[in-house]
């Protein structure tokens, strides 16, 4: 029973690591760029969600369009100012410019609001429900919920939307979309803004659960890697299938190995995907 249970455990977490990696796995899917600076708008949104809760009393979940809003203000500045003009440019200078943009907003938050660390109280942060044997966590189950709204959402908008088609099209040959009347230039502010946007909306659901601090992307940023690359980087659906997996090994190995080796064998695991499927699990090879 326990094993199901860690696997119960497991799919909840996955759900919110998805949500938080797909806007990577977008922006590189359109855009082409590596943003290494993505998990810093998670704690965009976690700070914008604590504020919203220590000042105007709103709950986390209220709070997410409302950090979702900021950030995806943010990501339309940051990518119209400053991503636009290295998109031609060498990998290197992407690389440089979005590690200096990640620079930025870490001190940038250290500077405005201390080192300390902040959480929110709710009255739901210690419930659970019982499902017979089984129990769940009602902050997890909340996030993923809302994390499975999201990502609905999202699939909805690429699909059947009018942007979310120009975007795609614009991520399969920008030169045909741009012949087709499509405004590339305002696709890739969309896809930025739509990116980090959804990455500060997975960071305010997890807030009852986990406290901020400037330095709290960190504890993501590897994650978020480890989940695109192992779905198939630029795969949103890959991001849902890699967010999936790597909490459910994280819950499995929690289960059968000491708490410190849980990440040791989430990256063995990694490695041996990679191995045997470089394009990741959903990826297409090219």
């Amino acid at each position: 029973m326990s094993f199901i249970q860690a696997i119960l455990d497991g799919l909840l977490i996955g759900g919110v690591y998805a949500v938080i990696s797909i806007g990577l796995t977008l922006v590189y899917g359109v855009m082409g760029i590596v943003n290494f600076a993505q998990a810093e708008f998670l704690t965009i949104g976690m700070f914008v969600a604590w504020f919203a809760w220590a000042f105007l009393g709103l709950d986390p979940v209220i709070a997410a369009p409302l950090s979702f809003a900021v950030a995806f203000a943010i990501g339309w500045i940051v990518q119209g100012q400053l991503i636009a003009r290295v998109l031609t440019a060498p990998s290197v200078a992407q690389i440089f410019l979005t590690v200096g943009i990640l620079i930025v907003i870490e001190n940038g938050s250290l500077l405005l609001f201390g080192s300390q660390f902040r959480s929110v109280t709710t009255s739901y942060q210690t419930a659970s429900l019982s499902l017979g044997p089984l129990f769940v966590s009602i902050p997890y189950l909340i996030a993923f919920a809302m994390s499975l709204l999201c990502g609905i959402a999202l699939w909805w908008f690429m699909r059947a939307s009018w942007f979310g088609r120009a975007m795609r099209a614009t991520a399969q040959n920008p030169a045909a979309a741009r012949l087709m009347g499509i405004d590339t230039a305002l696709m890739y502010k969309v896809s930025f803004a739509l990116g980090v946007g959804l990455t500060a909306f997975g960071g305010t659901v997890i807030l009852p659960y986990v406290t901020v601090f400037p330095g709290v992307g960190g504890q993501f940023v590897v994650l978020m890697f480890t989940v695109v690359v192992l779905g198939g980087l630029g795969s949103v659906a890959g991001a849902v299938v890699g967010g999936l997996a790597v909490g459910v090994i994280q819950a499995l190995s929690a289960l059968f190995f000491p708490i410190q080796l849980q990440n040791l064998v989430l990256f063995v695991v990694f490695i041996l995907v990679l191995a045997i499927r470089p394009q990741g699990l959903v990826g297409a090879s090219r």
